[in-house]
C-alpha cells in the first residue's frame, strides 16, 4: 500500500535550543549551511512518492511559513494534495490553540477523514534523517499493528533525552517510558509515528473528553497493553537536535571525511526553499578546511571545520574555528571566532574574540544546554570591537553594543540580553 498522505508536527517551541528558537519555531530552525529542519521530514515525503502533507504549526510560525510557502521546492503546488499549513483556529465545536500534539491532530481530524485514510503517518518537524516511508508502511501492514513506532538506538549517555522503549524478540513495544532517569534500554523513539486511523480517531476523541492532549503519553503509553505497538528499528543517521550540544555535533558530523549523513547522494535529494545568492568567493590569502560553505559569502580571513550558511561576510585576518556562522552574519577583521554559534545578522566587531581561555564555568541562566564550551549569541545581536567573550556564553537577541556598556571582556558563563 503506498502513503497517501503525512502529517508533520511542526509547531514545537524547543526551549533547549534557546535564542535559536526564540521567534522561530524548531523547524525552521538552520541545518548544514543550507537547509531548514522541516526541509528533511518533506523531502523524505517527496522521496517516498507523497505528495499531499499537512503541516500543524503554532509557535513562531512566520519564519516556517515563509521559508515554505506554496510547497514549490518539493514540488508541491498542486491543485490536488500538495502542502496544507494546518494553525490553529477558532470554531464553534473546535478550536483554539493547540493544547498538544494529540490535540493538535484532534482539532484537524476533519481534514485528516475527508482523505478516506486507513492509516496515518505522523512525522515530527525537527529531526534531520533520509529514510524512505514506504518500507515503514510494508512493515506495520506487515504485522498488522495498531501503532508502529520507528526507533534507533542510541548512545549510553543520550538514553535519557528521549523516549526510551522495551520490545521483545518480535519487536512488539512491552515498554515505554519518556526521558528516563534510569533507562532500561538504548531504543529511542525517533518521533515517526504510522497509527492505524480507526484507533487513532476513537482515542483522540475519547482523550479530549478527559482533558489529555499528549500524543506519547495518552494515546501510546496509557493504551500499550490493550493495542498491537510494533518497533521499527532504522538503522540510518539521525539528528535529534533538539539541544544545544545535539544540535552543534550534527552540524559539526557533516564535516566528517566520510559523514553517515550523505547530502550529496542524487538518488536522495534533500530540497529546500532558498534565496539568490551570488557565489561563495574566497579572496586572496584566504583559508578554507573542513568547512560548509554558503552561497553568497564572502571569506578573506581563516575558515576551519565550520559550518557558514549564505551571505556571511569574513574579513581580513579572521579565524573562524569549529564554529556555526548563520545567514548574513559579518565578522570584521582581526576576530577570531571558536566552538560558537552565532545567529543570522551578528556583527562581530573589529579585533574581538568569542571562545576565548580555558574557563569552562557553565552559564548563570542556562546551565543546562551550555556548560560544554560552546558560545551562543541571538540573531540581530552585535560584538563591541575588541571585545573578549570566553566560554558558556549566552548573547542574546537583538543586543545592541550599548548593552555591553564599558565592559569589553567578560567572564564565562555570562549572559548579555537585549
Amino acid at each position: 500500500m503506498s502513503i497517501r498522505f503525512a502529517l508533520i508536527l511542526a509547531g514545537g517551541k524547543g526551549n533547549h535550543l534557546s535564542v535559536l528558537s526564540i521567534e522561530r519555531a524548531k523547524s525552521a530552525v538552520p541545518f548544514g549551511g543550507f537547509y531548514r529542519l522541516i526541509d528533511f521530514p518533506l523531502s523524505n515525503c517527496v522521496n517516498s512518492g507523497i505528495y499531499d502533507v499537512g503541516i500543524l504549526t503554532q509557535y513562531q510560525p512566520r519564519s516556517l511559513i515563509e521559508h515554505i510557502g506554496v510547497g514549490r521546492p518539493w514540488d508541491m503546488d498542486r491543485k490536488k494534495g500538495g502542502i496544507e499549513l494546518l494553525q490553529p483556529y477558532l470554531g464553534k465545536t473546535v478550536g483554539g490553540w493547540y493544547r498538544g500534539t494529540g490535540d493538535a491532530i484532534y482539532q484537524n481530524l476533519n481534514i485528516i477523514n475527508r482523505k478516506r485514510l486507513d492509516h496515518l503517518l505522523v512525522l515530527s518537524g525537527d529531526h534531520a534523517y533520509m529514510m524512505d516511508y514506504n518500507s515503514l508502511m510494508d512493515y506495520h501492514l506487515d504485522n498488522n499493528a495498531d501503532v508502529t513506532l520507528v526507533v534507533t538506538r542510541v548512545k549510553t549517555e543520550d538514553r535519557t533525552r528521549f523516549g526510551i522503549l522495551e520490545v521483545d524478540d518480535g519487536n512488539r513495544v512491552f515498554g515505554f517510558e519518556e526521558k528516563p532517569s534510569q533507562p532500561k534500554t538504548n531504543i529511542a523513539f525517533m518521533g515517526i509515528y504510522i497509527f492505524r486511523l480507526e484507533f487513532l480517531n476513537e482515542c483522540l476523541q475519547k482523550n479530549v473528553q478527559e482533558s489529555k492532549y499528549d500524543l506519547v503519553r495518552n494515546v501510546i503509553i496509557e493504551n500499550l497493553n490493550s493495542i498491537k505497538t510494533q518497533a521499527f528499528f532504522y538503522d540510518g543517521c539521525w539528528f535529534d537536535t533538539g539541544t544545544i550540544k545535539a544540535y552543534w555535533e550534527a552540524n559539526m558530523h557533516l564535516l566528517d571525511p566520510l559523514p553517515c549523513f550523505n547530502l550529496y547522494d542524487p538518488n536522495w535529494v534533500i530540497y529546500t526553499n532558498r534565496p539568490q545568492n551570488p557565489p561563495a568567493k574566497i579572496g586572496k590569502g584566504a583559508l578554507v578546511q573542513s568547512s560548509i560553505i554558503g552561497e553568497g559569502t564572502v571569506i578573506h580571513g581563516e575558515v576551519v571545520h565550520s559550518v557558514v550558511f549564505p551571505g556571511a561576510v569574513i574579513e581580513k585576518d579572521v579565524k573562524i574555528y569549529d564554529s556555526i556562522i548563520f545567514n548574513d552574519s559579518i565578522i570584521k577583521a582581526g576576530s577570531v571566532v571558536e566552538r560558537s554559534i552565532l545567529d543570522k545578522n551578528v556583527i562581530v566587531g573589529q579585533s574581538s574574540i568569542i571562545g576565548a581561555g580555558n574557563d569552562y564555568t557553565p552559564n548563570r541562566l542556562r546551565p543546562d544546554i551550555l556548560s560544554w564550551g560552546v558560545n551562543l549569541v541571538g540573531k540581530n545581536s552585535q560584538i563591541p570591537p575588541h571585545s573578549v567573550i570566553p566560554r558558556n556564553c549566552l548573547i542574546g537577541i537583538n543586543v545592541s553594543t550599548n548593552r555591553f556598556g564599558k565592559i569589553t571582556e567578560l567572564k564565562s558563563g555570562s549572559v548579555i540580553m537585549g
